[in-house]
């Protein structure tokens, strides 16, 4: 794999978040394996895009060509017709947010974690990116609100305060394109219903892909990607996939199988509505 920079030759467009994958392919590092092959997919600017998958499947390959983390090894990802090595990485990194399961942060005020590397950011953008992260909820129970030095990777946070410090983060840079990459994980299913509320309402034209494990994070998407051995095996609506009766249905049971399971177990005369 190359060296990922700019060219001589590279512009800073003014991207709105039109995203297209055109025959792309991805060698796994140093086999000739394909971590993603054949892929051929189209997410019109301003819409919602659920990527699900087996652990390994090529999710985050896929992600990682977004932000130019990797190149593809054949065709190629464009924005707004842009293919993306002829875009600045500054722009598009500006432009391409991603927020990953593991959370950097700091030991420093919450404050600057949020706001890492701008500046002269006022109180009242940071609130509303934390109001939308549904961080809000927890400044209450930390001593100094914005202002809690948080401790050493965050250590004085749960992983879902984190994960929610790292979403907030994302969107006080007001990126056209979010990238959510399993960073969820550690969120209850309410919050991140709330979450992904908000998103909705809030992203004003925003493009928005969204890995996750768990299908409530993603019913509501406009489109659902099931990516199977670097391939795309469905795509669709939430409906749509269940009324094919293929990998993501079959997903869908089985998750709904292990809620009803925990439910019960947790509380034998409770019902389970989680992900219906």
């Amino acid at each position: 794999m190359p060296d990922i920079a700019d060219t001589e030759e590279a512009v800073s467009p003014l991207l709105h978040g039109n995203i297209r994958f055109e025959g792309v392919g991805v060698r796994a590092g140093g086999t000739g394996r394909w971590s993603l092959r054949h892929v051929d997919l189209e997410i019109e600017a301003g819409t919602t895009v659920g990527i699900v998958g087996a652990t390994g499947s090529g999710k985050s390959t896929l992600l990682s060509l977004l932000g130019r983390v990797i190149d593809p090894d054949e065709g190629r990802v464009t924005i707004d017709g842009y293919d993306l090595r002829s875009i600045r990485l500054a722009t598009l990194r500006s432009t391409v947010v991603t927020v990953p399961q593991e959370t950097l942060l700091f030991s420093m005020e919450l404050r600057r974690n949020i706001t890492l590397g701008l500046n002269n950011i006022p109180d009242e953008r940071i609130f509303e990116a934390a109001r939308v992260a549904r961080l809000t909820n927890d400044l209450a129970q930390l001593p100094h609100g914005l202002g809690t030095i948080v401790g050493e990777r965050g250590a004085t946070l749960s992983g879902g305060q984190k994960q929610r410090t790292a979403i907030a983060r994302a969107l006080v840079r007001d990126p056209r394109v979010l990238v959510l990459d399993d960073s969820l994980a550690s969120v209850d299913t309410h919050t991140t219903a709330e979450i992904l509320e908000e998103l909705r309402s809030a992203r004003a034209g925003r493009t928005c892909l969204i890995v996750s494990q768990r299908l409530a994070s993603v019913r509501d998407a406009d489109q659902i990607i099931v990516i199977d051995e670097g391939r795309i095996a469905e795509r669709g609506t939430h409906q749509n996939l269940l009324a094919l009766d293929g990998r993501y249905a079959a997903m869908y049971r089985r998750e709904l199988q292990q809620a009803e399971e925990d439910t019960h177990d947790a509380d034998p005369n409770s019902a389970t509505e989680d992900i219906r």
